[in-house]
């Protein structure tokens, strides 16, 4: 079809109408004359000039009307145009497919190990490892958990094959209009390769490897094995890898248990979990699950009653950390399992000593306690360990709040026992001879330059050793410990299970040596179990996912530590502080309890340790600063929530006494400080100093700044300069025991 300008002629297709017409076609005399056809001869025909016009005309009216020149032009450059894109995307993914290892070498990484740690009656304690939780297989989780994913993140996931083009478009379509990215076209197949192969970062290298790894995934997984896949290494925010971990984390069940409105909130968290984290903003989460609940009703995975009851529960609250005396308890297990079986490479099961009724009860006590009291004392933090006869951990707090402080304040602070490190000095004494009736002088007594004085600064003159013991006299601790020696003491304390290095000097009588509270508690029960040695342990049994037994315990032959005597003595001694003496707030109705007070200097620590027959168990109250509270002693705020604790850890057990109740006590053995002694020391040149080396001072009574002195590696103990007054060293005289000097 010819088409003519105004100024001059151009030969011009037409898409418009392709229909050919003889006349238009030129012969082989004919030629092209300024861009026009011109036959022969040198004119036009007149049908060729009525043709052009007219051809002229429908030209510009299909110009004019946009009609079938545009339309054709826009469908044949659009196929074109497809063409070559298709093209590019196959070779873009060809290309960084290349990039890729083998198929054939592809594999999905190892779950992180997790240590699942149970309580004596299988409840789950916490979980450790990198995860946060163990891996549920599908059909052990709530049904609304998957149901909630499946709603709000791929609605088409049993039906597409691995990436979801109506998901995409739809994503696209919304994001578009709405002027801003605020959905996503990835599958939860795509979401799992892309957490389980590659970086996060957003590229199109790893938006072609997240297609290709999802295609494989699809093809060598069932649908409920990536399902189960995904749900179970999914971030869901806080530290929470997993449904397992998040429903432990956000509502302290197990995903197993977790409700419809539960559900949603998970499900809700996966599109941003650290920001709609329940624990960092309620609101925000509670909004987000209800726009999963109107999903799942829309896909008809729950009816509109159910979606109204879900409503109707009341946000869900959760601290922002791990939380839960528990925790400590978790944190010591994983320790002691690196120690037991070393590096966890796989799945295990942890099964301890601990009760979880007893635990509850024991942060409930000291809870109560700081709540009630500590503000007004200026007491911030606080420590429990119970423990058995034969040594098991029953109940452990380590600090007033995991989620403030995760330090073990019960297993890894060390400090001074103050008085109640006095119960080993006596019993070093009675296996030297020391009986319950004997009899010292609670006067003035001088050490080198160390006078130790008494906590009220008052002295009794001559008391039994059962009234020293109760009433906590230091005068008579310090005697003690001269009688006996220094190392003596020290050796007993390592043999009923102290394992700290104690100073060697005479100081150690009033706990100057710093100690664990698991230590010193443990180092109590050879008293109530009539004598044998209990070491301290909290893991009974580890495990393999499959059931197979990699560690168990076996504490069923402890050595005898103490003879029965000393047992018997003790605890008639112990039984007085309770009864009688300083620890009277913790006194227990019913059941037979000894114990011990201890204080150290200003106020710093207070601490009380206990037994019946049943249990034994340590509490200190203190500042993490060291500083010191107003008047605390361990008779006051410690034996009280050792009461409240024991009262309830007792409640419904028939009472049983301690042991020794019936030991008859064999002939008198003669007393160290006798005449015959006295008189061989004289004549013999004995009775001197039996110690040598500098001064050291006690730190169980509020008098000042003391200095703390190691002397290991001395020539010897500290001296006990003179009993009495006076200047210079002298031999002790029949006179001086007579006197009480």
């Amino acid at each position: 079809m010819v088409s003519r300008g105004k100024s001059r002629d151009r030969i011009e297709p037409s898409f418009g109408d392709e229909r050919e017409d003889e006349d238009f076609r030129l012969d082989a005399d004919d030629r092209v004359i300024g861009g026009r056809p011109v036959r022969a001869g040198g004119k036009k025909t007149a049908g060729s000039a009525k043709r052009g016009k007219s051809g002229n005309q429908k030209s510009r009216k299909a110009k004019s009307s946009g009609g079938g020149f545009g339309l054709g032009k826009l469908i044949y450059w659009g196929f074109v145009l497809s063409i070559w894109c298709g093209i590019g995307v196959v070779g873009l993914v060809a290309y960084y497919g290349s990039q890729m290892p083998s198929a054939s070498s592809w594999s999905i990484p190892e779950r992180p190990p997790n240590m699942k740690i149970v309580s004596v009656e299988g409840t789950v304690i916490a979980n450790r490892g990198a995860t946060g939780g163990e891996a549920l297989p599908l059909e052990e989780m709530s049904p609304f958990i998957p149901q909630a994913v499946m709603a709000i993140e791929d609605r088409r996931f049993y039906s597409h094959f691995g990436v979801d083009p109506l998901g995409l478009a739809r994503a696209l379509v919304t994001n578009v209009t709405s002027g801003r990215a605020v959905q996503g076209g990835s599958t939860l197949t795509q979401q799992l390769a892309k957490n389980l192969f590659l970086s996060p970062e957003r590229t199109i290298e790893r938006k072609v490897q997240e297609v290709l790894l999802a295609f494989w995934l699809e093809q060598k997984y069932t649908k409920d094995q990536i399902l189960a896949m995904y749900l179970n290494r999914v971030f869901f925010g806080s530290n929470a890898y997993g449904v397992e971990a998040a429903s432990r984390r956000y509502f302290n069940k197990s995903a197993r248990d977790v409700n419809l409105g539960e559900a949603a909130l998970l499900a809700g968290l996966l599109k941003a979990p650290s920001r709609l984290s329940p624990a960092r903003d309620p609101e925000a989460a509670e909004a987000r699950a209800q726009v999963v609940l109107q999903a799942m009703l829309e896909e008809g995975y729950i009816t509109a009653d159910e979606i109204k009851t879900a409503m109707s529960q009341p946000p869900t609250k959760a601290k922002r950390y791990w939380s839960g005396a528990g925790q400590y308890v978790a944190d010591l297990v994983r320790d002691e399992v690196t120690l037991l079986i070393g590096q966890v490479t796989e799945d295990i099961l942890v099964e301890t000593t601990i009760d979880m009724t007893l635990e509850k009860k024991a942060e409930a006590a000291l809870t109560e306690s700081l709540a009630a009291e500590g503000d007004k004392v200026n007491a911030s933090q606080a420590a429990l360990v119970s423990i058995d006869g034969t040594g098991a951990i029953r109940a452990l707090v380590g600090g007033r709040d995991y989620a403030e402080s995760q330090f073990n304040r019960a297993v890894k602070a060390k400090r001074q026992p103050g008085s109640a490190f006095k119960p080993f000095v006596y019993a070093a004494a009675i296996e030297n001879g020391l009986r319950p009736t004997s009899v010292r002088n609670d006067a003035p007594i001088r050490i080198g330059s160390w006078t130790p004085e008494n906590y009220d600064q008052k002295f009794r003159g001559p008391v039994t050793a059962t009234q020293a013991l109760a009433e906590s006299l230091n005068t008579i601790a310090a005697q003690l410990v001269m009688e006996v020696g220094p190392d003596q003491v020290i050796k007993l304390a390592h043999r009923m299970g102290i394992e700290s290095g104690l100073q060697n000097n005479a100081s150690i009588a009033l706990g100057t040596s710093e100690v664990s509270l698991l230590e010193l508690t443990a180092a109590y029960a050879p008293f109530m179990n009539g004598g044998y040695k209990a070491t301290p342990h909290i893991v009974r049994r580890i495990s393999k996912a499959d059931g197979s037994l990699l560690y168990e315990n076996n504490y069923l032959e402890p050595p005898k530590v103490l003879n029965d005597g000393v047992v018997a003595m003790m605890n008639a001694m112990m039984r007085d502080v309770i009864d009688h003496g300083t620890g009277k707030n913790a006194r227990l109705s019913g059941w037979e309890a000894a114990g011990k007070t201890g204080t150290t200097q200003s106020f710093r620590d207070a601490l009380f340790v206990g037994y019946t027959s049943n249990l034994t168990t340590g509490i200190w109250f203190g500042n993490d600063d060291g500083q010191s509270m107003k008047k605390v002693t361990g008779g006051g705020l410690p034996a009280k929530a050792w009461h409240d604790f024991m009262k309830a850890a007792h409640q419904g057990l028939a009472p049983a006494p301690l042991p020794g109740g019936d030991f008859i006590e064999p002939a008198p053995a003669e007393d160290p400080m006798t005449i015959g002694t006295i008189i061989s020391d004289v004549l013999q040149g004995g009775g001197e100093e039996r110690y040598s080396g500098d001064p050291v001072y006690a730190e169980d009574y509020p008098a000042g700044p003391v200095p703390s002195q190691d002397v290991t590696g001395s020539a010897g103990p500290i001296p006990p300069g003179e009993v009495g007054g006076g200047q210079g060293t002298r031999r002790t005289t029949l006179l001086d025991l007579i006197l009480g000097q």
